[in-house]
């Protein structure tokens, strides 16, 4: 749905996107995560033609992102924090005016999304909670029965409630009609709920691209306890992050875990004498945590 090749970005002396490559699989809910001034926002508006890349190609729907036109827009769906809704009508106004720009306008569809997500036809948008707001926002770009949904920070400022009714909604959805999205945010454990693949970019590069089941299957958070008076060895191996002592204690994020015992062998052939590890899985949060720390102390 979406191929994104050596894509630069510059605003003055600020290089927001550096030479980023990427592939969104259609029929997937992909996660685009990244450190805050990564490049995600850039990026996202590139591929919709509000910014001209500097150099580097997109397709969006097998289409150049500086050739989209209508026949493109009528097939993608686009939610941001930052749009400008026309806060003077209301909810069936605003609908009224959206439904004849998408001649796949679907008025069933329409009306159960209305009722899914409870959104009150004859409210203006303006006397609207930021949360009821982002939800008639989805609904106008879901309407027409979009291939792509492109969501960009979508969930921001909403209520706990708001923002699980927003993540339910969308997920039904998105199996119901087999839709493609591409989804930045903050929110972490939102996007585990949502995503299939994770992509994070750092610096405007990518530094990571693959499944949200391959990414949790690798990392661990180890826990071990060293033998009386050892300090924790300074060569420890690559893939072992942000290695800390505290007394006997040694605790790491395992990057390449495959499983207890390989791990149990590795610490004890590190720090001889280390008892057996206490091992446990990591949410998306904690490893995208880790992984921000660890692109963080690279670009020192």
């Amino acid at each position: 749905m979406i191929t994104i090749t050596d894509l630069h970005k510059r605003f003055r002396k600020t290089e927001a996107v550096a030479g980023l490559s990427l592939q969104v699989p259609e029929g997937q809910v992909t996660a685009f995560l990244g450190p805050n001034g990564a490049g995600k926002s850039t990026t996202i508006k590139c591929l919709l033609n509000l910014h001209r890349p500097d150099s580097g190609h997109a397709e969006v729907l097998g289409c150049d992102s500086r050739k989209l036109g209508p026949a493109q827009f009528t097939q993608m769906g686009y939610v941001s924090e930052n749009m400008e809704l026309p806060l003077w009508m209301t909810v069936a106004q605003f609908l009224d005016y959206c439904r004849p720009l998408y001649p796949n306008w679907d008025r069933a569809f329409e009306k159960q999304l209305l009722t899914q997500f409870d959104i009150p036809l004859t409210t203006k948008l303006k006397d609207l909670s930021r949360g009821m707001r982002m939800k008639a926002a989805l609904l106008s770009s879901l309407a027409y029965r979009p291939k792509l949904v492109v969501l960009d920070e979508p969930f921001s400022g909403l209520d706990p409630l708001v923002r699980d009714e927003f993540i339910r909604g969308l997920l039904e959805l998105t199996e119901q009609e087999g839709w493609t999205v591409f989804v930045s945010s903050h929110d972490i454990e939102e996007v585990q709920r949502l995503a299939d693949r994770i992509a994070i970019i750092n610096r405007g590069k990518l530094a990571l691209d693959e499944t949200s089941e391959s990414l949790q299957s690798r990392f661990r958070a180890i826990e071990a306890v060293l033998p009386d008076e050892v300090r924790m060895p300074a060569n420890l191996p690559v893939d072992w992050l942000h290695a800390e002592q505290a007394g006997r204690t040694l605790r790491f994020t395992a990057s390449r875990f495959a499983d207890d015992e390989s791990m149990a062998a590795m610490l004890r052939n590190a720090i001889p004498g280390s008892q057996a590890p206490q091992i446990r899985p990591m949410s998306l949060r904690e490893i995208f945590v880790a992984l921000a720390r660890a692109y963080r102390l690279e670009g020192k």
